[in-house]
């Protein structure tokens, strides 16, 4: 199925943008979405360009949030086909929105899973700075916010090479959980792991990103 999205929605993604659910907000057109994907298992495909448009920049955000810039747009696409393909299996009217999420973060998990690839920074353009900031960051413990840490400029290209060392699965865990705030069940239900297994993740990922960060120092 070809999906066209605006060329001119993606943009870069920021670190410590708000949690992807807002459980504050209802969705007032629970009803018109239900009607047109209702036409769209009934055959009307072109019902689907209603979905398309009104939930575009939502799903774009949340892809933002975890795939490069430069892949951001294909993702989303991939995205959309597969809310499209599994519209069958939603049981709403509402939770919409939420359905749509979980699905855009599976497909981000598996843009990881299957081409995972390590972009580093080489350790010769690291500079004063970011010396400076590893050693002031980590010299107060593993804790603190990880949304506060990638807010400093001089922190994005070491987080971003520390972020490509990991697995997908903990990648993910350390940005839903850490960067967007999201809790324990949210997670497990965006990514459809048990909140045992989040927990556990979101500990040990923690652990292995200070441990990265910290082994630069020694450079």
């Amino acid at each position: 199925m070809e999906l066209a999205l605006d060329s001119q929605l993606c943009y870069n993604r920021s670190v410590g943008i708000s949690a992807v659910i807002d459980h504050r907000e209802q969705d007032e057109h629970a009803s018109s979405d239900a009607a047109h994907i209702s036409h769209v298992l009934n055959g009307d495909r072109n019902a689907f360009a209603f979905i398309l448009e009104k939930y575009k920049m939502y799903v774009l955000k949340i892809v933002n949030r975890h795939i490069p810039y430069e892949d951001a747009e294909e993702v989303a696409h991939d995205a959309f086909i597969r809310i499209y393909e599994s519209l069958a299996k939603f049981t709403g009217p509402e939770g919409f929105k939420q359905w749509m999420a979980a699905i855009t973060t599976r497909t981000c998990y598996d843009y990881w899973r299957k081409a995972y690839r390590s972009k580093e920074v080489p350790i010769s353009s690291l500079g004063e700075e970011h010396q400076e900031w590893l050693e002031r960051v980590l010299s107060d413990g593993p804790g603190g916010s990880l949304e506060e840490i990638g807010a400093a400029a001089e922190a994005r290209d070491l987080l971003n090479w520390a972020l490509g060392k990991l697995t997908p699965e903990d990648r993910m865990v350390l940005e839903l959980v850490y960067m967007e705030g999201l809790s324990v069940r949210e997670v497990a239900n965006l990514l459809g792991w048990s909140t045992a297994n989040v927990k556990i993740r979101s500990f040990r990922s923690r652990a292995k990103l200070h441990k990265l960060l910290k082994g630069l120092i020694r450079i």
